[in-house]
């Protein structure tokens, strides 16, 4: 069996983050492990706070898994201060770990803004070039780009200055009001588009982390990275067809993780 290692936060509600890594990885059958950045205590209604791990017991983390079980592929999801970023990058460096795929988790649904600048520009300088692929949406692809995206042609543009500044492949997420569930894909100074229907729910919490899980698990199991993002976009939209309406929350936070 595969392996692949995810490194996030927790989401003590089981619908993002480390949790919904781990049950994305074992629905499509690859063996899952985790090194935690930060737990969290929120449900279907929201985040009630944060709690980051130390530098020293991430550190910690990594070795153990790296040291004795080397994965085919790694996510790495929420990350929020430069020091963390820092240790994650040594680490994978190290070990010379392949198929990285960066989830870069700056940007909240609100639009809030999820790391400081420090930490933006130790993501760009240091974890972006060792991916194999960064996952950005549309807000976290402004940032990355330095450019606003309102139209398919600017997700094109965006994307390839961001491949052709940090060195990666770029898949451009469109579901943030451009092209539905249209994603673009820039590597080796091409663009694809995938196409997807547009799926009206509220079970979308954690979307973006069951979408780089799946891309990893494909990546681990000898895909190449267009088959790898289509099977994970083929995965996703199964799971927003049969998402869980679970709690009494707000519904925008319900779960989607399993179909």
């Amino acid at each position: 069996m595969k392996t692949v290692l995810s490194i996030a936060g927790s989401d003590s509600s089981g619908g993002a983050g480390i949790q919904a890594d781990l049950k994305t990885m074992t629905s499509l059958g690859v063996y899952g492990m985790s090194a935690i950045t930060a737990l969290t205590a929120q449900n279907t209604t929201g985040v009630q706070g944060i709690m980051e791990v130390t530098p020293e017991f991430l550190e910690l983390q990594l070795e153990s898994v790296l040291s004795d079980i080397l994965p085919d592929a790694v996510k790495v999801g929420m990350v929020s201060s430069s020091i963390l970023i820092e240790v994650i990058a040594q680490t994978l460096e190290k070990y010379h770990v392949g198929h990285i795929v960066v989830d870069p988790v700056m940007v909240a649904t609100s639009g809030a803004k999820l790391l400081q600048d420090e930490a933006i520009e130790s993501l760009k300088k240091r974890l972006l070039p060792l991916a194999e692929v960064v996952t950005p949406n549309i807000p976290e692809g402004e940032i990355l780009s330095g450019m606003a995206i309102k139209t398919p042609r600017e997700m094109e543009e965006a994307a390839g200055k961001i491949a052709n500044n940090y060195g990666c492949a770029v898949l451009l997420k469109g579901g943030h009001s451009v092209n539905d569930a249209n994603d673009l894909l820039y590597a080796e100074g091409k663009s694809r588009w995938f196409y997807g229907e547009r799926i009206e729910t509220s079970n979308t919490h954690g979307t973006g982390c069951t979408l780089s899980s799946a891309i990893a698990a494909g990546l681990a199991k000898g895909q190449n990275l267009p088959e790898a993002i289509e099977s994970a976009k083929t995965y996703i939209s199964g799971a927003l067809t049969a998402g869980l309406d679970l709690g009494r929350g707000s519904g925008p936070l319900n779960h989607m993780w399993n179909f």
